[in-house]
């Protein structure tokens, strides 16, 4: 349980503990009072007999009701034992009206606030009653038994209502110190909910970027080099060569994202490095014509940016390898006035842009979803990678004239974005441009 959980009911002990202390006080100021008054010996036995006889019907029944803070019939029971002791003691010796004090409280806490005044103004009226029935009593001490008893009135109903007032305050602490411990058990469950989706759509997106992708490579190079093995084991070689690179390459980059840390090409060399390797490696594995340049002075990046830049190319060549039908691809780096971009052209067949963002959007957070190979996940996470910095993503493809994929990303504050649920959606940041409604995803 928390803390929070467990100061309401000890708050409410504790300020039934203060309230039992100035009960017993009273209860011994009264005791006293009457001990020593003039009333013959049997009177003040009487007296100080029924004002004892409070204490336990208090603790065993009148307690219990306060804390419960709920009114039954037992309420009533309890306020009208309450007053019959109360009037044996009074009609016996007046001295024991001193018991109001504890008597009066307790009818609040016991009773409705109507039904405690009703009952408040009655037992301070219930001495001047005793002592008119008796007799005997002069008209000064009449009046100033009725004054006192009107005094005692008014005090009555200004106590009666500050004690419920303290009471409701009380309760409704309480009420919010239990609303606030549940809305912050709903707010861890919530956050633990929103860290897993969060992890796993790291994952998706990683493996997507990096095992999927080179399991696809490696078996494309396996068929080639079952193909090339009769007729000519140098090229098979060759591609078993490429496969055994890439195989190693996978290992490192898997054991890099589950840890979490930087890619492993990225680990020792520089972003341009990194790119012109993935255009040796698409150029080695296809036979495509894959030129990669640098434009603009080439400078230190965030290490978030060279992450996000460096998936898009791998993302961007694979869906040249897998779909396009190109000859040739281009991959360029550049570096502009507060941003950077990266922008990776083919000349394939394009594809139908409208038909991929459909699948991007249908595609759930493991990848699947309706629609053809992959659904269109490879957009999704590669716009989602570029929202998470703040960049923007667009594609463009055209007829018979091939794709252009490009990323800019601002460089201010782009390494201090949030990522994960509460990171800008892929549909703010990126942008899919419609020119041919057919062909393979470029």
């Amino acid at each position: 349980m928390t803390r929070e959980a467990r100061r309401a009911p000890e708050a409410r002990v504790r300020w039934f503990g203060l309230w039992d202390s100035y009960f017993v006080i009273c209860y011994l100021v009264t005791t006293g009072l009457v001990f020593t008054s003039a009333v013959p010996q049997t009177a003040r036995l009487i007296a100080i007999g029924a004002l004892t006889l409070i204490v336990p019907w208090y603790a065993g029944i009148g307690r219990p009701l306060m804390l419960r803070h709920e009114s039954d019939r037992r309420n009533g029971f309890f306020v009208g034992g309450l007053f019959v002791l109360f009037g044996l003691a009074t009609a016996v010796d007046l001295t024991s009206a001193f018991a109001l004090f504890a008597i009066v409280p307790m009818l609040m806490m016991s009773l409705a606030v109507r039904p405690a005044v009703v009952a408040a103004v009655l037992g301070n009226l219930l001495p001047v009653t005793m002592l008119w029935l008796q007799g005997g009593a002069t008209a000064p001490l009449m009046l100033f038994v009725l004054l006192a008893s009107l005094l005692g009135i008014a005090l009555s109903v200004l106590l009666g209502l500050w004690i419920k007032r303290v009471v409701r305050q009380n309760r409704e602490h309480a009420e919010l110190i239990e609303e606030l411990r549940r809305n912050r058990e709903q707010v861890a469950r919530l956050s633990h909910q929103a860290g897993i989706s969060a992890e796993r759509e790291r994952l998706a997106r990683e493996i997507h970027d990096t095992l999927a992708q080179s399991l696809t490579s490696i078996i494309s190079l396996v068929q080639a080099a079952d193909a090339e093995v009769e007729d000519a084991p140098a090229v098979a070689r060759k591609h078993l060569a490429l496969v055994g690179r890439m195989a190693t390459e996978s290992l490192a980059e898997a054991r890099a994202f589950v840890a979490d840390r930087t890619p492993a090409s990225l680990r020792e060399s520089s972003l341009a490095q990194a790119l012109r390797r993935q255009a040796d490696g698409l150029a080695a594995q296809t036979g495509l014509l894959a030129r990669f340049a640098v434009e603009g002075d080439e400078r230190p990046l965030p290490m978030a940016v060279n992450v996000v830049l460096l998936r898009a190319a791998q993302e961007a060549g694979t869906n040249v390898r897998k779909h396009a039908d190109a000859r040739a691809v281009d991959l360029v780096l550049r570096y502009g006035e507060g941003q950077v971009g990266l922008r990776v052209t083919d000349d394939g067949k394009g594809f139908d842009a409208t038909k991929a963002e459909r699948g991007a959007a249908e595609a759930g957070p493991d990848g699947g979803g309706s629609g053809d190979e992959d659904s269109g996940f490879g957009l999704r996470g590669m716009a989602a990678r570029v929202a998470e910095i703040g960049g923007v993503l667009s594609v463009v493809s055209r007829r018979g004239a091939g794709t252009v994929v490009e990323v800019k990303v601002p460089l201010d504050g782009a390494a201090e974005r949030p990522s994960g649920p509460s990171a800008p959606r892929p549909g703010t940041a990126g942008r899919l441009t419609e020119a041919a409604d057919d062909g393979g995803l470029g």
